[in-house]
């Protein structure tokens, strides 16, 4: 594998930063996970502006477009990944001291890609207890501090799901660890608006102006009430929940409800249609 590290392509091997790199000592980062379709990322140009967004929410300088650009392009060409990539793009505090003062050294940029398998088309989720802080200096940032993410996630894996829900601090629906969440509400497709503290997931936002759904705020109770529930995000696009904490949703675990059903072929025509929508 050939990794971009900060200015050139090096071999995976020799792509290493400094272990006194913010982004390792305190998680000052943040990133992107972008799907690549043939030799195409998809929603890149939504993706670039969401990681300016989230460095400057952080008080890191937005990396320059064309820069990020040319390296995710040396990255693909010198790269074997299939039909199907899984791009990742990081950008940290650089080199800093051993403590949450930065250093002045820059930013470090790492851009890398990898074969990646098509979610199915339905999973299983567990709610868990740890809310989700909507008046946070984080909330709507995409960043490297994910640490509640992975001990949220474990205990969904310990539950033989794959995906974990998070209410917020008003104990209203918010979030899953990497996906934004979806209900089927009387008819009606919801989903928790931003202001709920949940990311603005890329797929959340193209789903919204490709169909009906609208934002709703709604207490996790919800979730009881729903005749769907589906995640959305670039590694799992539209992607049907066949239970809940163990409560089965639907009849056949095996395929997502009608409505989620719908949405998800919609969704993945139009990507295949529009690559940089």
């Amino acid at each position: 594998m050939r990794i971009w590290v900060n200015d050139r392509l090096v071999d995976e091997a020799n792509a290493t930063v400094s272990v006194l790199d913010h982004g390792l000592t305190v998680g000052d980062g943040v990133f992107e996970t972008v799907k690549v379709l043939g030799a195409t990322p998809f929603a890149l140009t939504r993706h670039l502006r969401r990681l300016g967004g989230s460095a400057i929410g952080l008080g890191l300088p937005a990396p320059a477009d064309a820069v990020v650009r040319s390296a995710i392009a040396a990255v693909l060409d010198a790269n074997e990944y299939g039909e199907l990539g899984r791009l990742r793009i990081t950008y940290t505090g650089g080199v800093g001291p051993l403590g949450s003062e930065r250093g002045r050294t820059g930013p470090t940029l790492v851009v890398a890609v990898v074969s990646m398998d098509p979610a199915p088309a339905v999973t299983s989720v567990v709610t868990v207890p740890w809310p989700r802080n909507e008046h946070s200096a984080l909330a709507g940032l995409k960043t490297t501090s994910y640490a509640e993410n992975v001990i949220a996630l474990a205990r969904a894996r310990s539950a033989g799901a794959t995906e974990a829900l998070f209410a917020n601090t008003a104990g209203e629906l918010c979030e899953a660890t990497g996906s934004n969440v979806f209900l089927v509400l009387d008819g009606r497709v919801v989903t928790p608006p931003l202001a709920s503290g949940c990311l603005a997931g890329v797929t959340r936002d193209l789903l919204i102006e490709w169909s009906d759904a609208v934002e709703l705020t709604v207490p996790m109770s919800a979730l009881a009430d729903a005749s769907e529930v589906f995640v959305t995000s670039t590694t799992r696009d539209v992607q049907g929940v066949a239970a809940v904490d163990g409560r089965a949703l639907l009849a056949d675990p095996d395929k997502p409800g009608p409505a989620t059903g719908q949405l998800r072929e919609m969704f993945l025509a139009r990507a295949r249609d529009q690559l940089d929508p």
